[in-house]
């Protein structure tokens, strides 16, 4: 587990990210190229993690199917205008071997950028793709037992999802890697969980990721869950993450898993080993923009919500600026990273970026920095900063109507977090379109006979408040769509 209660994680494309520093460099850059002043700005920023996106070499199959593919093109062609070849350098989860990719300066390079970064307190996030390899892995040749094989029916009847490699032993017809709803992935290869022995080669390799980082990131993590696996290939096979995770541990007792997760299988994932699992549903929920869903989503039991990532956007999602209104936005970042769990934030976030970015890419377009959001997230990320925030006590307090038959009280979140010492914060927020009033009701009995001191410190209301009044009717608020206080309580 992590060493804080509630880490912060930021997540950076490292190719896009590299191609953009070999334009200023005017050569090929690599990541013994990754700026010191960067890094003391990220640690600067109050981050724990820093996940880089697609380190591991990729290879020329993959990449030659991304070149081709008629809807990846177009996809890319919206992102980039003036898209070209060189442009698609394959996708990043398209993995041929996992060791950093030659052109991002190999092991030795990411060995030094991870020594620079623990000298200034961040630890190191990487991928690991359990699902599937890229179409020329050496697996392939060396033991084609590792992947899901099919007919010439099946070839026939299905061919998104089968195709015929040649191999050292000839030719065989594969499976690309999928997940039970979409056709598969025509740049990968599906891996056969019902393999034991394809379970010790997959656990070998974490190990070795192990040895270079300080985390992982699971691409899909569900997919390779028994009932899921058997649902998409009708392949029985036992459980991997239990055993993957504590024989991981076993060499690398603080080595930390997070899973990307959807279909309500959080809470599975979690039980598997992991230490964290993708919060889909909060981040769906905060996009249907009701304030009940979210609010109902966070009455979980703390043992689940701190074990989970909360995000507004990463690669696979649009970018948050073009999702939400800006003050929808601000009011949606509120609720996601002042909750409990781990705090998960993208490149490009914090600037308003409004383009996704393939992870086929590795050149971003050029976009205006939004400025008033990037004072925002100036704004949170020190709040974030604060102990309380990160090592505190969180609990949702109740809401109560302003008066009888006002239904605002119910676009209204609010909770408080507290620390040993008295140290205490009241987060309110308006999720909705409309003027909403209501009573926040207060557990701290001790303010009675006191005079409270409400300070924003994400605005700039400053009131004080009797503490009996605030015990016996709680604190009243009337405030305009989408808006939110986060108040520091003094008593005195």
């Amino acid at each position: 587990m992590p060493d804080v209660r509630y880490p912060v994680l930021y997540q950076i494309n490292t190719r896009v990210w590299l191609t953009g520093l070999s334009r200023t460099l005017g050569r090929r850059a690599t990541l013994d190229d990754f700026p010191d002043a960067e890094l003391n700005r990220l640690a600067a920023l109050g981050l724990d993690w820093v996940w880089l996106l697609s380190v591991w070499q990729t290879g020329p199959a993959a990449q030659a199917i991304s070149r081709v593919h008629a809807g990846w093109r177009r996809e890319f062609a919206e992102t980039l205008p003036d898209l070209t070849d060189d442009d698609i350098a394959g996708s990043g989860f398209a993995i041929r071997s996992y060791t950093v990719h030659r052109d991002l300066g190999g092991t030795e390079a990411l060995a030094r950028l991870r020594q620079r970064m623990q000298q200034r307190g961040l630890k190191l996030m990487l991928d690991f793709v359990p699902n599937h390899m890229a179409p020329d892995h050496e697996w392939i040749d060396t033991h084609p037992d590792y992947f899901v094989h099919g007919s010439e029916e099946d070839l026939v009847r299905s061919p998104r999802n089968y195709c015929r490699v040649e191999t050292s032993n000839g030719p065989l017809i594969l499976a690309h890697g999928r997940d039970p709803y979409f056709d598969g992935w025509p740049d990968t290869l599906q891996l056969d969980y019902g393999n034991p022995e394809l379970h010790q080669a997959m656990i070998g390799e974490l190990n070795s990721i192990a040895g270079q980082c300080d985390g992982v990131r699971c691409d899909m993590a569900m997919l390779v869950l028994p009932e899921v696996f058997e649902r998409t290939w009708s392949i029985r096979a036992e459980p991997f993450w239990p055993k993957a995770t504590e024989a991981v541990r076993r060499e690398h007792p603080h080595f930390l898993f997070m899973a990307e997760v959807y279909w309500d299988l959080e809470w599975t994932m979690q039980q598997q080993g992991f230490d964290y699992a993708y919060d889909k549903q909060m981040y769906d929920r905060l996009c249907d923009a009701n304030a009940r869903p979210v609010r109902e989503h966070l009455h979980a039991g703390l043992d689940y919500q701190e074990k989970l990532a909360r995000f507004l956007e990463n690669h696979d999602e649009p970018r948050a600026a073009a999702t939400f209104p800006p003050d929808t936005h601000e009011a949606a970042a509120v609720i996601t990273f002042l909750s409990p769990g781990l705090r998960f934030f993208h490149q490009g976030q914090f600037e308003g970026c409004r383009k996704r970015i393939s992870p086929h890419l590795v050149r971003a377009p050029e976009e205006p920095v939004d400025t008033s959001l990037q004072a925002f997230y100036g704004n949170l990320m020190t709040v974030l900063r604060q102990p309380v925030f990160r090592e505190g006590a969180w609990s949702l307090v109740e809401i109560v109507p302003a008066w009888e038959g006002n239904w605002t009280s119910d676009c209204f979140i609010a909770w408080t977090w507290q620390r040993d010492g008295g140290e205490r914060r009241l987060v309110v927020v308006n999720y909705a379109g409309n003027q909403s009033q209501c009573y926040v009701r207060l557990p701290f009995s001790d303010m009675a006979d006191r005079t409270v001191r409400m300070e924003d410190i994400m605005g700039s209301a400053s009131f004080d408040r009797d503490g009996n009044d605030l015990i016996s009717h709680g604190l009243y608020l009337d405030l305009p769509p989408w808006s939110y206080h986060v108040f520091q309580m003094t008593a005195s």
